[in-house]
């Protein structure tokens, strides 16, 4: 991205990269402040219509997310048979059950970043998870109050294990029962038999965040129809269906253009996200997040 912006700078007319995979903070941040990303739309790629269109609206129009992937509980059904369905009830569950429950460091992982986030905007207006604004900050207070009285209750009264694997490792072990985590990453262990066959997922409301990943042409392109040809492959039914089964991501098309037996494979976890879209205040959360809940 650093070179993108670079050559940008530089007046360069052309560059030797034709497709990116954009990350949802820094990237568009840069894209918003120096313009490097091409306007995509049905008439470059005809397969956009083959998504919920507020997803590239959210984006700009600037990247296509073409798959995802969402935070979720993932549990020991044979430890907790009825999980969790509310924010509210899963903070009575951790309440309940001391040191059954984990979630990693924020600041090396999206679930535990996921599960940080989600409690600072639990009281928020919904349309705040969009505002980028540094005076949002200051409603974070009773979110990160709330964190902290959780701590007491978590795995070994506050040790928060280091990325997302972290915390899969002490579910798979038996030492917790519940802990946040990626979708993608939980199906691929289940199916590997990583974790115990008892081991289910389950969304909340209001549910976890969740990450698509992007696909963005630079404007500088030298080859920008291959690009979006290839975008527009990618995004094919086709395509996605390997999306689904390979790298176990939910497809970046809505799911009624998917293939029948997928669906129901994916009934149950092929739920509804919110996608945070903090820009630079997710970063002041981790480091505050630091300070006043893993620093106590």
């Amino acid at each position: 991205m650093n070179r993108i912006v670079a050559a940008k700078k530089a007046g360069n007319s052309t560059i030797d990269v034709d497709l990116y995979e954009a990350n949802g903070g820094s990237d568009l941040a840069a894209d918003k402040k120096d313009n490097v990303f091409e306007k995509l739309d049905e008439k470059k790629i005809p397969n956009l219509n083959l998504m919920n269109p507020a997803n590239m609206k959210d984006a700009g129009y600037k990247v296509v997310p073409y798959r995802s992937s969402s935070v979720l509980l993932a549990y020991n059904s044979a430890k907790v048979p009825t999980p969790p369905k509310t924010l509210d009830e899963l903070y009575d569950w951790i309440r309940n059950h001391p040191g059954r429950f984990a979630y990693n460091d924020p600041a090396t992982g999206g679930s535990g970043a996921s599960f940080v986030i989600t409690a600072l905007y639990k009281s928020l207006p919904e349309e705040a998870i969009h505002n980028e604004d540094k005076g949002i900050e200051q409603e974070w207070g009773p979110g990160f109050e709330l964190l902290k009285s959780l701590s007491k209750d978590m795995y070994q009264q506050g040790v928060y294990p280091k990325k997302n694997q972290g915390t899969l490792d002490l579910l798979a072990n038996g030492e917790v029962d519940m802990i946040p985590a990626w979708s993608d990453m939980a199906l691929e262990q289940i199916n590997k038999k990583l974790l115990p066959e008892t081991t289910k997922l389950a969304q909340i409301e209001p549910a976890f965040t969740g990450g698509p990943g992007r696909l963005a042409v630079p404007s500088m392109s030298q080859h920008k129809e291959a690009a979006y040809d290839f975008i527009n492959f990618v995004l094919s039914p086709e395509a996605q269906a390997e999306v689904v089964n390979k790298i176990y991501g939910f497809p970046g098309i809505e799911w009624s253009h998917m293939p029948a037996d997928l669906k129901k494979k994916f009934e149950g976890v092929s739920v509804n996200y919110r996608s945070f879209n903090l820009g630079d205040l997710e970063a002041d959360a981790m480091k505050r997040w630091q300070k006043e809940v893993a620093g106590q």
